[in-house]
């Protein structure tokens, strides 16, 4: 292992990667090793072996958060008087390799010093933890960055923790950990959790002490405390009073491992094991790359299922809470998955294909007038559908004059010839030229960086005749169509262009990890308010104003989401029209914006049925409250607060 390998790696990793840059979602990453590090040096050649699959791991799912990134290595057969717990964390876009780079610093300048020979080589042990880590809640800081650390001078009650996650009810589970004198050093839902998970921790090893005290005596009492951990009874005392949709890993200084995910699947995680490794991923595809393991041998953790592995290496997968409605999130399918997942690939393409319908009666089937084109890469696999369905149903038009030619008569070899010459025209119009993702930048920047990321491709388009349609895989804020990409295509001087989402209208904030939080950045949501203010409706506005005042009063298993009153006087396609509206101001080519169905959703991605940001239809009554919340801060004019 050396520093170049990681910066040069890291480097092509992001050249390839540069257009899928989203950093909306965190990722995590876990090895455990099941033979003793002798094994793996003999057989790879390195003491670094599992290291270097961490690194992998983690920047193969560099498409996940790049805001930081973290390690953590428990060494379980450290002596005493050594370091067995290690832990590294960087802040920025390449943490990984600033990372990386700094653990080989740190295992080079140990391999170099002759009087640490019989210390433990750090960052080499057993079990390994990785963490990319965007910020969902707006704390930002190498306070916030996982994965977190909790120290005792008792191996069994060290934790660290990392996780991809939000909490709906941080208040409350804050609140109960206080009320037994615990004192949090910050308010964040990863801190409350490891407060709460080392109380936990406490209490098992408690109970295994007073279970072992009258027929052990030290040391065989600690090994026996260690080599007893319940970790199922431990995540069974706490996870029930979790509200969110999370994916939790931890490890204990004495050897203990899990990965948690939440009731509703709302979060992914997926592991393999055979009898070398046990290892855990956000994502499958990245498990089956590094370690080259068919899809098959790769399985998806179920809904409220944790993966345990003992200090011994034994794995067990209980069930910790009760499955309940699958909600795994169809956004998350849409946009953040890696696409070289087969399914995603193919749920994507199906995405396209639906939209051909409504489209095809949109152009009024003149293919030889309309330049398909897609934007941005995350919507390419989406546009090869769209493609697919449209070559179709060309072809259907084919046959149809045909058989109009046939039935008058006058089919001939040039008529025939022409017939069968049409073809869709394919090109590649927008092209972003600086590797950021709008999509995430912040206030006033968000507008610059869009007028400068994007660029067109000139001479390709019919002037005042061509209509473009451009397939995008959301349009959530709007804010790079109407900064960049309209104005851009606009150059072009077409005669109408029609922005193609393969996912439906997103109409409500996301609680369960994904920064979206505040209602009035989505563009649907200011076109239903603009509507309800032309049509002199402020009533509704107000009404929903009070009446979430209400909701609030109530318990949250109680409440119902009262920003719906907002969208119901208006039909989706009400809605469509006055977002083309906001967004078209100052272009000259007639606009139209064509969503995805809440149907064709369904049926393009049928495994994944949480659609809360289309439907409104929260999984966890922390989402309702929230959402409440939000409109109560919107309509009061605290239009920053989460």
């Amino acid at each position: 292992m050396r520093c170049g390998l990681y910066q040069s790696t890291a480097n092509f990793f992001l050249s390839a990667n540069m257009a899928e840059i989203l950093k909306h979602e965190c990722g995590v990453a876990m090895i455990r090793l099941r033979k003793p590090i002798e094994y793996y040096r003999k057989r790879y050649g390195s003491a670094t072996w599992a290291l270097d699959r961490l690194y992998l791991l983690m920047e193969k799912q560099h498409n996940r958060g790049q805001e930081a990134a973290g390690i953590g290595v428990v060494d379980i057969n450290a002596a005493p008087g050594y370091e067995y717990v290690y832990r590294e964390r960087a802040l920025g876009s390449d943490a990984i390799a600033t990372i990386f780079d700094e653990v080989q610093h740190r295992i080079s300048r140990h391999d170099a010093d002759s009087a640490a020979a019989n210390a433990p080589t750090p960052f080499i042990g057993q079990i390994y933890m990785g963490h990319l880590r965007y910020s969902t809640t707006g704390r930002s800081g190498m306070s916030y960055v996982h994965p977190f650390l909790r120290r005792n001078n008792w191996k069994s009650r060290n934790l660290l923790l990392c996780g991809n996650f939000n909490m709906t009810n941080v208040d409350e589970v804050f609140d109960e950990i206080v009320s037994r004198g615990q004192h949090p050093r910050l308010f964040s839902d990863t801190i409350v959790l490891l407060e709460q998970l080392g109380y936990a921790l406490d209490k098992e090893n408690h109970r295994l002490y007073h279970e072992y005290k009258d027929k052990l005596v030290e040391p065989a009492l600690g090994v026996a405390i260690e080599d007893n951990m319940d970790m199922a009874r431990i995540l069974r005392s706490v996870a029930p009073s979790w509200d969110g949709g999370f994916v939790i890993c931890g490890i204990t200084g004495s050897g203990d491992m899990f990965t948690l995910r939440d009731s509703h699947g709302i979060r992914p995680a997926f592991y393999y094991y055979d009898d070398e490794v046990v290892v855990v991923a956000s994502e499958r595809p990245v498990i089956q790359t590094v370690f080259d393991v068919p899809r098959s041998s790769v399985c998806e953790l179920c809904p409220g299922q944790a993966l345990v592995v003992t200090k011994s290496g034994e794995i067990s997968l209980p069930q910790i809470l009760a499955e309940d409605i699958n909600e795994r999130c169809s956004f998350e399918r849409i946009y953040f998955s890696r696409g070289s997942d087969a399914d995603i690939y193919r749920e994507r393409k199906s995405l396209g294909r639906n939209l051909v319908k409504p489209l095809s009666i949109m152009i009024n089937d003149n293919f030889e007038n309309t330049v398909f084109s897609f934007i941005p890469n995350t919507a390419e696999v989406a546009f090869l559908g769209m493609i697919e369905g449209l070559e179709a149903r060309l072809d259907a038009c084919r046959m149809a004059e045909l058989r109009r030619h046939r039935d008058a008569g006058d089919l001939t070899d040039q008529s025939i010839e022409r017939i069968i010459r049409r073809h869709l025209r394919i090109d590649k119009l927008v092209i972003k030229d600086i590797k950021l993702r709008t999509f995430i930048a912040e206030g006033e920047s968000r507008n610059n960086l869009a007028s400068h990321v994007y660029d067109v491709t000139y001479g390709i388009v019919k002037n005042d005749v061509d209509t473009l349609v451009v397939i995008d895989d959301s349009i959530v804020r709007g804010t790079t169509l109407k900064e960049s990409i309209l104005k851009m295509l606009d150059r072009l001087h077409p005669r109408r262009i029609i922005i193609v989402s393969s996912s439906p209208q997103v109409r409500y904030p996301d609680y369960y990890g994904i920064d979206m939080s505040r209602l009035a950045e989505f563009i649907a949501f200011r076109a239903a308010v603009n509507l309800l203010r032309r049509q002199s409706r402020e009533e509704v506005l107000r009404k929903a104003y009070e009446d979430c005042i209400e909701q609030l009063k109530l318990p949250a298993p109680q409440q119902r989401n009262v920003v719906k009153d907002i969208y119901a006087p208006f039909s989706d396609e009400d809605i469509s029209l006055e977002i083309s509206e906001l967004l078209s101001k100052d272009i000259h080519a007639s606009v139209d914006i064509l969503y995805q169905s809440i149907e064709g959703l369904a049926a393009a991605v049928p495994g994944c049925p949480g659609r809360w940001y289309f439907t409104g239809d929260y999984p966890t009554p922390g989402g309702v409250v929230n959402v409440n919340k939000a409109f109560v801060n919107f309509y009061e004019g605290n239009e920053t607060k989460r």
